[in-house]
């Protein structure tokens, strides 16, 4: 693909200029509240006029080498007049960008660009250049790209940015998810749902394609990556959030919807265990997973002072998983489970999403072969999280938390609430809470006390469970 931009470093450091400005107010933003300098902005356009653009821009904590980096996909469209339909999505205007005036518009919103993202999909072509480009592909049997492509930009909180692409009667609709943070190597997201969907299970939506690339990294190297996934749109349904603290602002029992969860979990588990590499659970893969345990307590509690009274305590919880002798074999795991990430479709039942895995940890961590338990373990601090949506959830949490792992048990053949599984789920577990805490304390500190009040309550049950 060619387009008739002409590039200059005036035009780039204006865009990087303006995209600083505006960023912080993003959700997908993680450098708010502190100084950012954009040290690298790369761009290429995505159609021929140059309308639709792409921009990789690399953004500096603080001073100094050591200052942490990261690199941000950012889409934009470059218009040459106001849009006054993208009003809500003005980026700014600049005087001069690619030898004109121009008015900035966040791209996502924007539905010249999405026809740009979908045309590079459907038709597998490329746009950019050596140092940084990106390129098309249609999955295999994959879901075609609806023809009027009509697409709206999915609101709420998140890391990344979804756009529903409509359907007319007898096509598919679809979402793309846009990834915001480019990390190099391939996404869990892509190719766990991509393995799992050709593997025929349906607990994952049909995919249809996606964009990947190569770009400039932090450390001045040229690295690929994935940019953008194309998926099944499951129009109608509802995530299991939204089902789970209805059910619990009415008061109402959830033991069957959660172990046909557990149940779906399970089904997800085998299938990946099949299709994906294992690792043997040796002594010494266990003992790298305490450490990797540890290093969370040591971070957790050095991060949010009210941990620092439990540090020994969690030390000790995390550090008994070395005394496992029989692990179940580590595989490729959902890795950031909770019930956000489930669809409930009346047509498929439980349906599992976004596979990319905790935002905080870095790609090559999250790619690697992990206890399934852990996703177990995701999922019923989610409960905890639903629970609390209301002063009195009397024994709401508790049953639900054991129907799951009832409905888990009926598919794997063992109960992870017994024997050394036990202790595995435990810790990570805790590992889990500790993640939360964290997490609340950065971004949504009137939350921090649910995550904090389960810390408590694992080590206090760890204290009195004489095994």
């Amino acid at each position: 693909m060619s387009a008739d931009v002409r590039t200059s470093a005036a035009s780039d450091e204006a865009v990087a200029a303006l995209l600083l400005q505006w960023a912080p107010a993003q959700r997908w933003f993680a450098h708010k509240g502190v100084a950012a300098h954009v040290e690298r902005i790369e761009r290429t356009p995505l159609d021929e006029g140059g309308v639709a653009q792409l921009v990789a821009l690399t953004v500096r904590s603080g001073e100094g080498e050591d200052a942490p980096r990261t690199v941000y996909s950012v889409p934009i469209s470059v218009r040459p007049a106001p849009d006054e339909a993208l009003a809500a999505a003005l980026v700014g205007e600049l005087p001069d960008v690619d030898g004109a005036r121009a008015w900035v518009y966040d791209g996502p919103h924007d539905p010249t660009w999405t026809r740009a993202l979908l045309t590079l999909v459907a038709s597998e072509e490329g746009a950019g250049s050596r140092s940084f480009g990106v390129h098309g592909t249609s999955a295999d049997g994959g879901l075609p790209v609806p023809a009027g492509a009509r697409t709206k930009v999915l609101g709420g909180e998140q890391s990344n940015t979804s756009i529903v692409v409509a359907a007319d009667e007898g096509e598919t609709p679809l979402i793309a998810k846009v990834f915001r943070v480019l990390s190099a190597g391939d996404n869990p997201d892509v190719v766990v749902q991509t393995a799992l969907a050709d593997a025929g299970c349906g607990r994952v939506p049909r995919p249809s394609g996606w964009v990947d690339g190569h770009w400039t990294d932090v450390s001045g190297e040229r690295v690929a990556g994935h940019f953008v996934h194309l998926t099944e749109f499951l129009a109608g349904s509802e995530d299991a959030w939204r089902v789970a603290t209805a059910a619990v602002a009415q008061g109402r029992d959830f033991s069957a919807e959660a172990r046909e969860l557990g149940r779906a979990t399970a089904e997800v588990h085998a299938v990946l265990a099949a299709e994906l590499a294992t690792e043997e659970a040796t002594p010494q893969r266990l003992a790298a997973l305490a450490d990797g345990l540890l290093e969370r307590v040591e971070w957790a509690t050095t991060a949010v002072p009210q941990l620092r009274e439990v540090a020994g305590a969690a030390r000790a919880r995390v550090d008994a998983v070395r005394g496992v002798a029989h692990a179940p074999a580590l595989q490729r795991v959902h890795g950031d489970y909770h019930l956000g990430q489930v669809l409930h479709s009346a047509s498929r039942g439980w349906v599992l999403l976004d596979f990319e895995g905790e935002p905080l940890r870095p790609l090559s961590e999250r790619s690697l072969p992990d206890l399934a338990l852990r996703d177990v373990a995701g999922m019923l601090r989610s409960f905890d999280y639903a629970a609390s949506t209301v002063p009195d959830p009397g024994d709401w949490g508790p049953r639900a938390r054991e129907a799951f792992l009832d409905g888990y048990a009926e598919v794997v053949g063992t109960d992870p609430r017994q024997g050394e599984q036990a202790v595995l789920l435990a810790a990570l577990e805790l590992d889990k809470a500790l993640y939360e805490v964290v997490y609340e304390a950065r971004n949504r500190p009137d939350w921090l006390r649910i995550p904090l009040d389960a810390v408590h309550r694992l080590l206090q049950s760890a204290s009195a469970d004489p095994s």
